[in-house]
């Protein structure tokens, strides 16, 4: 059964990457998508399991000059449903000459946001991770959960490696440096076609994405790219897996 299958990873990556204390309050970013949704449904059930057992809620961030097409109806239902709190923030994304360097983190400094370009994807990003990192502060909890899967993992692996020329990727634990909390990827181990079947099996009903900047051709191509060299070696996943284990790629504390 899919829905075993992904608790089951769920729990060996909460245990082997040791991503959540018992006791500890985790914030889930729930974007609306299946991913996010998978992720807070299983926390949801794994923390009445066994230890460690944590408290759990969700924010959903809507940006006000990005046309998207949100329910917060079903997200409401769908948080109540499994007694998750759910706290809904309204924002907009502005100039980068509004942004003040004691607000970032550890990985977006103003002298970093100064050698990228100021995409509005770019921008909405650090946004949204603002008003989740803020949420999280006050509601004292200690981890924020996204939903990226291994999948994902992989092919920023890939597109880091191509375009950046450096072998990394987005960790499975990054503790924050200027705040007291961690960033956790608990679907980490989960492949995206179990979360695809579960959303199906479970009738999720995703939010519906009209953002007029959403063209990132590049993670497009890398898909393309990673599915032709899967061909090649099955056991693809696995290998870069292990690579970015070997080179301690997936913890950053």
């Amino acid at each position: 059964m899919v829905e075993q299958r992904l608790l089951r990873l769920l729990t060996r990556a909460l245990r082997d990457y040791r991503l959540i204390d018992d006791g500890e309050h985790v914030l889930v970013a729930l974007s609306g998508g299946k991913d996010s949704l998978c992720l807070l449904e299983l926390l949801a059930q794994r923390r009445h399991i066994y230890p460690p057992r944590f408290q759990l809620s969700a924010v959903h961030v809507r940006m006000e000059n990005i046309a998207y097409e949100t329910d917060t109806t079903y997200l409401e239902d769908f948080c109540r449903r499994l007694d998750v709190p759910l706290h809904v923030i309204t924002t907009r994304f502005e100039t980068i000459d509004s942004y003040d360097e004691s607000e970032t983190n550890d990985q977006t400094s103003i002298s970093s946001l100064s050698r990228k370009q100021k995409t509005p994807c770019f921008l909405c990003s650090w946004n949204r991770r603002k008003q989740i990192f803020n949420l999280a502060q006050e509601l004292g909890c200690s981890k924020i959960a996204l939903g990226h899967h291994q999948d994902d993992i992989l092919h920023t692996a890939l597109m880091n490696l191509t375009f950046q020329g450096r072998f990394g990727s987005m960790p499975v634990l990054l503790r924050m440096k200027k705040m007291p909390l961690a960033i956790i990827r608990p679907l980490c181990l989960c492949h995206e076609a179990d979360i695809q079947a579960l959303a199906e099996e479970h009738q999720y009903q995703p939010q519906r994405k009209l953002c007029p900047y959403d063209n990132n051709t590049h993670r497009t191509n890398i898909r393309t790219i990673y599915n032709q060299m899967e061909q090649l070696n099955p056991e693809l996943r696995y290998s870069l897996w292990h690579a970015l284990e070997r080179e301690q790629k997936l913890i950053e504390e």
